[in-house]
């Protein structure tokens, strides 16, 4: 099976041999956080060195969503439909409403400007669950150096009313963030010190309890070559994640099932499509995507 790599027999029904990894387009900087919109058809990512949103859909092509946005890292969408940003220089959480104007929901926490958030995603019961390392303020590269000023915190925000708390505050780098189908689980990359000689990385999984509160912290999973930085899950719990030599398919027991090799690293990537079965791939400078035989879960 060309471009892919099978590690336990079963993954061979996860991927087509007859649909072949796809570029869509190239020349970004650094891709980052690609969110689905099925409702219109396209699909939005950062490229994040150049400060701006783009958009891709399959009639349309490629253009600019919007420019100069504070460096936004990772995206997601509430159960309302709208767009949520992770910005990297401005610091903060912003919601674009259905209209298009733009909401900030958090930028500090206890009096403390937040780090440079970076991930994102949006719970069933409307709660926001964001990562918040300080990579984005260490470099000029992806948001511009500024003094962090609090820990590299996973946080809880519930826009009902307008509480932030720190859902777990044991990482050194806390970075992609994805819920079990169920959502009685939450994976969080854990990408280290950004300039370490042998930083931290691995996925860590968390019990989620009924009441928002994380038990049972546990090593899931280290993702080699490269890191997990971003991840989905398909509808049967499966963790897609992006690692140094492509996307590994890792099951919910922690088991590597296999891997879909691409050409550079990948950052992040996001189902979508008409039956959320294809795979749209963050591979550093370009956006590639791919037709696999899984359906991404309904909540990412």
């Amino acid at each position: 099976m060309e471009g892919f790599e099978v590690t336990q027999a079963r993954f061979k029904s996860f991927v087509l041999p007859n649909a072949p990894l796809e570029t869509l387009a190239e020349g970004f900087r650094w891709c980052e956080g690609p969110v689905w919109f099925g409702d219109r058809d396209e699909l939005l990512f950062s490229d994040l060195p150049n400060d701006r949103v783009m958009r891709w859909s399959e009639g349309g092509g490629l253009s600019v969503y919007r420019a100069h946005v504070g460096f936004e890292n990772g995206h997601a969408r509430d159960r309302q439909g709208r767009l949520l940003s992770c910005s990297h220089r401005l610091r903060r959480i912003s919601r674009t409403e259905l209209d298009g104007s733009v909401t900030v929901l958090v930028d500090s926490y206890q009096g403390k400007r937040l780090n440079s958030p970076n991930d994102i995603v949006c719970k069933s019961d409307g709660t926001i669950w964001f990562s918040d390392p300080p990579y984005g303020i260490q470099t000029d590269y992806e948001g511009g150096k500024q003094a962090p000023e609090l820990p590299a915190n996973l946080y809880r925000f519930d826009p009902r009313d307008g509480s932030l708390s720190v859902a777990a505050g044991d990482f050194e780098g806390p970075n992609g963030l994805c819920f079990s189908p169920d959502e009685r689980r939450l994976y969080v990359a854990e990408t280290g010190l950004q300039f370490a000689d042998d930083p931290t990385r691995h996925i860590r999984a968390f019990d989620v309890g009924e009441d928002g509160r994380l038990s049972n912290p546990q090593v899931f999973h280290t993702v080699a070559p490269g890191m997990a930085d971003g991840f989905r899950c398909d509808e049967e719990g499966n963790l897609w994640s992006s690692a140094g030599d492509g996307v590994h398919v890792i099951d919910p027991g922690g088991a590597l099932l296999g891997k879909i090799r691409t050409p550079a690293t990948v950052s992040n990537l996001c189902f979508g499509g008409r039956y959320r079965s294809r795979l749209f791939l963050c591979v550093s400078h370009s956006l590639m995507a791919i037709y696999v035989n899984r359906r991404g879960a309904a909540l990412v």
